[in-house]
């Protein structure tokens, strides 16, 4: 018995021993797979990214709005073998994309992406399907060619990008412009280039993303709970427009009916209330979807970006000046030459045959340019000059439109001269735009006062805060002489050039123009700028309108009374029926 227990003793702790490095070998596998899995498990970063801001007209329609795009992908080695056919069938149904192509991107191993551009609504159903294919274990544990052992992995569905969308085609084209891609990182966002977008492209951008830190499951969704960390998202700023969209939509309607009759290079119209420079409508022939360009041309806004020689329209302008100088009075006799005028070699000459006991207001109710000649040699050069900057020509509007061109008017010295002060008395020589002119006549019935126009009613930024415009206005003429010369366009309405644009029940003023178009190399085209800039008015409502048709054929109709005027009417008929006016 004594030689037995030091053996059995020997026996029992080599036995020990055993287990001990057993289980001690146990425990590094043990340990080692587990590693592995929290190597996947611990923590996870999601981006909540922030959008672009939204764009709205005045009566409350969404102009321009942006959507997330999402990038689902999978781990093809973690879908069970003996499933996968369930997996196409369902994401299929799920995502809408065919059966094919899924099972042809199936058969890359490894981690796959099966879509770029899945819509949010898509992209929420994914991950409701997600949920229900690791319940029924459609996805699996796998191991890796180094027999590491990876946990059951589901779709990943993140943002790739952000779309922007246009819900209304070519409306209010191309004073809201469009957007192109860039590459941040990994997502495509939009960048404002031309119009509103472009213009207001610092305020709309998207501020900050939002940042969500965590652990996650095996969905890749991050735990909230007392560790989890968060950033806010701050999206862009939404803005709401002067805009009124079913009016905007109606004269692009008539905009375009009457090009097919007059075949011009565009038409513009707009619509302000010159009490406070609000843009109700800005419209033009030539447009285009923002989601489908076709082409580089016509992409501009004309209204801000092209200048032209106004013509006629530019008389009310420089009478108002020589008569809040004094150096007119409205209904002194003018001898109006028969309608013909010599200055130097160069003969100018009315298109009608004045009355013999003319007055000064006929020189505008008649649209005399010989009058306009004789009446301008009262000012100076500087005068003149001086005259016309008040009104705002050459001097840019500040409009919400990028790339805004100013015109040219030439220098006092220039205007001390009889040639440059005569063709200047009636719209050559010197060139305006659109925003101009229009902002120029609301000076008639705003008390003589020069308001900048404006297309944004207000901003809002991610924390709710309104943001409104600053309206800044500067005296032009008193409001004695533009109530004087807002009669005198009446008149010319009523009894002159102006008169295919009255309108039954409101006071209608304004002026008629016409201009051959320049040519680069010098001289003239046989193509017109046929124009009327005006007035609409009520007891309570008061608006200033302006229309241009640019390039009119002169074998056509092409006199600003024949082409602008009868839109100017139609355009205040269908304000009437918008209830624009009292009834």
């Amino acid at each position: 018995m004594e030689d037995r227990n030091p053996r059995s003793l020997k026996i029992l702790t080599t036995f020990l021993i055993l287990i001990i490095l057993g289980l001690l070998f146990f425990g590094i596998i043990i340990y080692k797979i587990t590693t592995a899995r929290q190597s996947l498990t611990l923590t996870t970063t999601k981006a909540d990214i922030a959008i672009r801001g939204d764009i709205y007209s005045s009566d409350n329609f969404t102009l321009a709005s942006s959507q997330k795009l999402y990038k689902v992908s999978v781990n093809t080695a973690s879908i069970n073998p003996d499933k996968k056919e369930l997996f196409i069938k369902l994401f299929s149904i799920y995502s809408g994309i065919d059966m094919e192509e899924i099972a042809q991107k199936l058969k890359r191993y490894g981690y796959i992406t099966l879509s770029y551009s899945i819509t949010p609504n898509v992209a929420k159903s994914l991950k409701q399907l997600n949920s229900k294919l690791l319940a029924y274990d459609v996805f699996q544990e796998y191991r890796d060619k180094n027999d590491r052992i990876y946990q059951k992995m589901g779709l990943s569905v993140e943002v790739s990008g952000i779309s922007r969308i246009y819900p209304y085609n070519d409306a209010l084209e191309p004073v809201l412009g469009y957007v192109q891609k860039q590459e941040i990182g990994p997502l495509t966002t939009p960048n404002g280039i031309k119009g509103v977008e472009r213009y207001k492209n610092n305020s709309l951008e998207p501020k900050q993303n939002g940042i969500i830190q965590g652990k996650r499951d095996i969905g890749f969704n991050v735990i909230y709970d007392k560790n989890s960390k968060q950033q806010e998202r701050q999206d862009g700023d939404d803005i709401r427009l002067t805009i009124n969209l079913r009016l905007q939509k109606k004269i692009e309607q008539l905009l375009d009916t009457f090009n097919k009759q007059y075949q011009a290079q565009e038409i513009v119209a707009g619509i302000m209330n010159p009490r406070d420079g609000s843009i109700i409508a800005l419209a033009s022939t030539n447009r285009f979807d923002p989601k489908n360009i076709q082409s580089t041309q016509n992409l501009d806004a004309s209204v801000s970006e092209h200048s032209f020689e106004p013509g006629s329209t530019i008389k009310p302008i420089v009478f108002s000046i020589l008569l809040e100088k004094n150096l007119i009075n409205p209904l002194e006799p003018i001898d109006l030459n028969k309608g013909f005028y010599q200055l130097g070699k160069y003969t100018i000459k009315d298109d009608t045959y004045p009355s013999k006991n003319s007055v000064t207001q006929d020189v505008l109710i008649r649209s005399s340019n010989v009058g306009m000649v004789k009446l301008t040699k009262k000012l100076s050069g500087q005068e003149f000059y001086d005259g016309l900057k008040s009104f705002g020509i050459s001097e840019i509007t500040g409009i919400e439109l990028p790339y805004e061109k100013t015109g040219v008017i030439p220098s006092p010295q220039k205007l001390t001269r009889e040639i440059y002060k005569a063709s200047a008395s009636y719209g050559y020589g010197l060139s305006t735009t659109f925003m101009q002119l229009l902002r120029a006549y609301g000076v008639f019935c705003n008390d003589g006062i020069l308001i900048n126009p404006h297309l944004v009613q207000y901003s809002i930024d991610y924390n709710g805060e309104s943001h409104l415009p600053e309206i800044s206005g500067i005296r032009a003429i008193s409001a004695v002489t533009a109530r004087k010369i807002q009669e005198i366009l009446i008149k010319t309405v009523q009894e002159g050039t102006g008169k295919r644009a009255q309108v039954d029940g409101l006071i209608i003023g304004g002026k008629t123009g016409t201009a051959r178009i320049a040519k680069k190399g010098g001289g003239y085209d046989n193509l017109y700028n046929g124009s009327f800039f005006g007035f609409a008015k009520d007891e309570k409502h008061t608006y200033t309108i302006g229309v241009v048709a640019f390039g009119s054929h002169g074998k056509e109709d092409y006199y600003g009374s024949q082409t602008a005027a009868p839109i100017f009417k139609e355009i205040v008929k269908v304000m009437q029926e918008q209830d624009f006016f009292q009834k």
